[in-house]
Formats: C-alpha cells, sequence, structure tokens
C-alpha cells in the first residue's frame, strides 16, 4: 500500500482499490482524518470506518476505540468501549489523539470500510493507509502552537480521574485559595499535565529554562495569576523578573489571588511588579525570555490559573528568536511607562509589527489602540474576503455585537462559505453554530443531567466558562490561510481600552492546526447537543446499523442530501 504525503502536515492514502480516499491533517498533538466514498454512495450495508495507527519504530497496529456500539437485540448498548473494528466510527472525519504524539518519526495510519450483513455480521474492504509526522513543535526553534485540552467535560475524564473525588480534589473551589491549594487526588501530577496537555508544558518548559540560564531577563503580564507552578518559578527568577498584574475589579480586591500573588512576587523581585488595568483590564498573558541560551517568548489565551489551564479549551503560541521577542519586550516597556491608553496607543507597540520568522508570515499588534491605528474593522473586512472556510473558536462572541459578529452572520448566511464555530454565552453556556447554520446552547451545568446510555455523568465544577479561545481561521485549505489569534477577544473594548496581544500569522499548517483545535472542541459541545436531545426523547444513543425496513435511512444518508454536511464531506475528505 502507497501513501503520499503532500507537504509535511498532510498526508493522503493512495490505494486505488479502496472504495474511498483518506486524507490525514497533522494538528498539535492531534491529528485529524478526512474520508470521502470515491463514487457516488456508499451501499446501504456500509456501516462506518475501523481505523487503526502504529507508533514511529512500531511492529503492530492499535485499533481506536469508540464508545457508541451497537444495539443488542433488546435495545442495549454496552457501557465500555469498543475496537472499531467492532464499533466503526459513523463520520467522514476523526480527530485523535495519539498516545504518544510527541514522538519522533511516522505515524501510521490504516483505514477499513466495514459492512453489515442481515445476520448483523460484519466484514471489511479495502484498506488505505497513510503515514504522517506530527512532531512536539510546529516549527522547531521557530513557532510552536500549543493547546489545553479542556476536556473536563468528557467520558475520558470520568473514566480516567473521576474516582478519588475528581474535580473537588483536583481543583481549588475559589480563585483566591488557588496559590496555597494542594490537589489530594491520588494522581494529581497524572491527571494535572493531562488536562493541561502541550500549552501547560511549554509554558513550563520555557519558564524552567529562563531559571536555568542565569542571565536570562524575563518579563511577565498577567490578567489572572494563581496557580502555583508559575508563581513558584516566577518567585525563583527573583530580581530578573518583571510581572504587570491587572487590578482590575476583583483582581484588585485584597485577598484576591492577583493582590496575593504581587505581594509574594514584590518580596523576591525587589520592585519588579506593576499593577495595572489600562483603560478597562490589562488582559495580556505573556512571557518574555531574553537571555544567551533561550530567546522565547509566550502569547495566547491561555491564563496562568488553575481555570485557564486545567479547566478551559485554550492556546498558548510560542515564538522563538531574538527578532521574533523584540515586539513583546517592547511591548512590555510600553506597558510598563505608559498607564493611559492614548499614550500606550501612540507607542510603536500598538502598530503591526513584523516577527521576523524565517518562512513564517506572522506580526502582532498590542492594545489598546487608538483612532489611528485600530483594528477590529480591518479584521472584519478580512474576514468578510473569506474564499472557502471559516473556522472560529471565540468566547465571549454572543456577549459583543458589532462588527465581528454581523460578518461571521453574513458568511453563515453564504451558501458557498463553510463556517463552523463556537463561542461562550452568557453565564456559563456555549453556543455551537451548528453545521446547518442554527445555534444551540449548551450548558455545562446540565451536561450531566443530559448525558443518556451508554455514557457516564460527566463534572461540572471547574469555575466559570469552558471555551476560552479567541482565534479566527480563514480558508485553511488554500494558499492564503491566515489565523488571527492572542488575547484580544475580537470587541472594541478589546481593541480601544485592554490591553491585549493580537498575532496574524500567515501559513497554512499553523491554520491547519488551528482548524483542527476548533473542529474537536465544536464536534465534542456538539455532540452534547445531540446527547441532550436524545435524553429528552428517550433515545439510547448507538451505532446505526443498515436500513432493513421501510423508512429507515443509512447512518450516512445526511452526508450526501444536507448541502453544509456534504460540504463538509467533500472539504475535507478531498
Amino acid at each position: 500500500m502507497k501513501a503520499t504525503n503532500t507537504n509535511d502536515f498532510e498526508a493522503r492514502g493512495d490505494n486505488p482499490k479502496a472504495l474511498f480516499t483518506l486524507k490525514l491533517y497533522r494538528g498539535d498533538g492531534m491529528l485529524l482524518l478526512a474520508m470521502n466514498w470515491k463514487s457516488g454512495k456508499p451501499p446501504k450495508n456500509f456501516v462506518g470506518f475501523a481505523i487503526e495507527y502504529m507508533e514511529p519504530g512500531g511492529d503492530r497496529f492499535y485499533a481506536l476505540k469508540n464508545r457508541i456500539t451497537f444495539a443488542d437485540a433488546n435495545g442495549k448498548v454496552k457501557r465500555q468501549s469498543l475496537s472499531t473494528l467492532l464499533a466503526p466510527i459513523q463520520k467522514f472525519r476523526w480527530v485523535h489523539f495519539p498516545r504518544n504524539a510527541e514522538m519522533k518519526g511516522d505515524f501510521v495510519y490504516r483505514v477499513q470500510p466495514v459492512f453489515m450483513n442481515a445476520q448483523d455480521e460484519l466484514s471489511y474492504g479495502e484498506a488505505q493507509q497513510a503515514t504522517i509526522q506530527l512532531n512536539r513543535e510546529t516549527y522547531a526553534r521557530k513557532l510552536n502552537v500549543t493547546f489545553t485540552r479542556g476536556f473536563i467535560s468528557s467520558q475520558a475524564f470520568v473514566d480516567k480521574y473521576e474516582k478519588d473525588g475528581g474535580v473537588k480534589t483536583l481543583l481549588p473551589a475559589k480563585s483566591k485559595d488557588g496559590l496555597d491549594f494542594e490537589p489530594t487526588h491520588a494522581q494529581a501530577d497524572e491527571a494535572l499535565a493531562w488536562m493541561g496537555f502541550e500549552a501547560r508544558s511549554i509554558i513550563y518548559e520555557v519558564l524552567d529554562k529562563a531559571i536555568a540560564d542565569k542571565k536570562a531577563q524575563v518579563r511577565v503580564v498577567a490578567y489572572d495569576l494563581n496557580e502555583p507552578g508559575i508563581v513558584s518559578r516566577l518567585k525563583k527568577l527573583g530580581k530578573r523578573v518583571k510581572v504587570i498584574i491587572d487590578d482590575s475589579a476583583e483582581h484588585g480586591e485584597e485577598h484576591s489571588a492577583e493582590t496575593q500573588a504581587a505581594a509574594r512576587l514584590e518580596q523576591t523581585t525587589k520592585g519588579g511588579v506593576k499593577r495595572q488595568n489600562m483603560g478597562q483590564l490589562q488582559h495580556n498573558k505573556t512571557i518574555v525570555v531574553d537571555g544567551p541560551k533561550i530567546k522565547a517568548a509566550v502569547c495566547g489565551s491561555t491564563n496562568f490559573t488553575w481555570r485557564g489551564l486545567y479547566v478551559q479549551a485554550n492556546n498558548a503560541l510560542v515564538v522563538y528568536g531574538a527578532k521574533a521577542i523584540a515586539p513583546f519586550m517592547q511591548a512590555f516597556d510600553d506597558y510598563w511607562n505608559y498607564d493611559k491608553v492614548k499614550d500606550f496607543g501612540n507607542s510603536a507597540s500598538a502598530i503591526w509589527t513584523e516577527l521576523g520568522l524565517t518562512g513564517i508570515e506572522a506580526k502582532v499588534s498590542f492594545s489598546p489602540h487608538v483612532a489611528g491605528n485600530m483594528l477590529l474593522d480591518d479584521i472584519a473586512a478580512d474576514m468578510a474576503k473569506t474564499k472557502s472556510s471559516l473556522f472560529y473558536s471565540l468566547a465571549f462572541l454572543h456577549q459583543t455585537p458589532g462588527v465581528i459578529r454581523d460578518t461571521i452572520q453574513g458568511l453563515m448566511d453564504n451558501d458557498k462559505m463553510f463556517v463552523y464555530g463556537i463561542s461562550d454565552k452568557k453565564n456559563g453556556g456555549l453556543v455551537v453554530h451548528k453545521p446547518d447554520g442554527t445555534a444551540a446552547p449548551v450548558y455545562p451545568s446540565e451536561i450531566s443531567k443530559s448525558m443518556p446510555e451508554p455514557f457516564k455523568s460527566e463534572p461540572t465544577g471547574g469555575m466559570g466558562n469552558r471555551m476560552h479561545h479567541k482565534f479566527v481561521v480563514i480558508d485553511f485549505d488554500k494558499p492564503t490561510a491566515r489565523v488571527y489569534l492572542g488575547s484580544y477577544n475580537f470587541s472594541n473594548t478589546a481593541d480601544t481600552k485592554n490591553g491585549e496581544n493580537l498575532l496574524l500569522v500567515k501559513d497554512r499548517k499553523i491554520a491547519v492546526a488551528y482548524m483542527i483545535e476548533a473542529l474537536r472542541i465544536f464536534d465534542h459541545y456538539h455532540f452534547r447537543v445531540a446527547a441532550k436531545e436524545a435524553k429528552a426523547k428517550k433515545k439510547v444513543i448507538a451505532l446505526v446499523k443498515p436500513p432493513r425496513k421501510a423508512g429507515e435511512k443509512a447512518w450516512w444518508e445526511e452526508d450526501y442530501t444536507n448541502k453544509r454536511k456534504i460540504k463538509d464531506r467533500e472539504m475535507f475528505g478531498k
């Protein structure tokens, strides 16, 4: 079996005998598999795909597992997951988290179509196979995209860590208690590493390397700050670190975690702490290290807190090199020197500045802006130029009416555009913009009540909203692919009042990584919409068998009749 790699972030199965196509897309810590039937529609007895993979240097394939299985003669389904060889995936795309995604070398994926006869016996068609390298760093020693897992509300969390007290023994109940909280869960170290995923490990790694590089200077801007692993590392840096900490609203209160952190760091930095809120919030989450051995800047949406690392879906992007970190160092100095919007907004930090990354077109701008350099309208105008697809994951979009939300709605109304997105809704809920263009609310407080058989109840603790990303991916499948990302909430407040970071990266590999993250978050919560609807109808969630009676439909029928689903299937599997 042959496999064709079109570049270092996509691979394609190349078996002419297989009835379907297979395409792999590299993500960060994950990948997307996309399948499509080659000719016409699948046969009625086609019941899904069996997926297996082999790690680099391995000598055997391991089957992915499916939590959804076929119902037995009594309409019951098994609680345990089954191999996809027995419980095939009834989707034309699937996001997979390999257990050892950071391994160097080739990951090999083998996908087979599965068929079922009238006696419920399964058989398998010709397989497609493709090979792809994942690698931990997106671009080695230049730029790395990382994510938190954001999966407290998941069956995986329930299976792994809900015993021994679950969330209550892993996370503090209140933000102000975070700095002194010690988890009591028996698997706390493993659980927190799993929850924080690559974002947590890269933030720790950058700070550890800064500590080891005795001549490194570190600059930090923090909106929320209560994660002991980060604060303890900042303390070890002594006078080599300066920190700006938000003091808006409850952050400025006497017993807030931010006030506690400021007091502790004041002792070790000897005057290296400043409290600030700009026009409304100092909303940045940046770490800059400038030393002989490491030059790195961390930015993105990940707050340096228990919630930011272990509860929410967040991203942290790291850039490396003297040119790349220079704008972040300059922005820190400008924040340190200027508290007024008009002063910072007229500084060099408030305009787009190239990061100077060889082979990667990327630039950064910091808020607040003033009349001459505001960006919100320009971003909306760029989004309106979308040619094929728009993916977004935008916290608080539902609460911020304006040009960005209007532009997204306009694109959703255009049948030629493929738009997938998720946004946070007031009072802690989530709104998923479904494939048919409608919006469906998902409320974390109701998740544990809405999971029908064979699924288990999921935890709802962990304080506040679950989805905290702020990114937009435009035309991931074209040479003009680009991503807007940062701490910037795509609102007038973010543009003209808050301290924020916003990056524009024009690069397909990075766009694909963020596209996959948008898809996996979308699918995660879209399934919870479906679960809630199934619960209301007293339906058991099970795999669909081939149609055998009048009126029954194959599981894939909508993928060939619904315009949005047709576009979904064809876009990824082409």
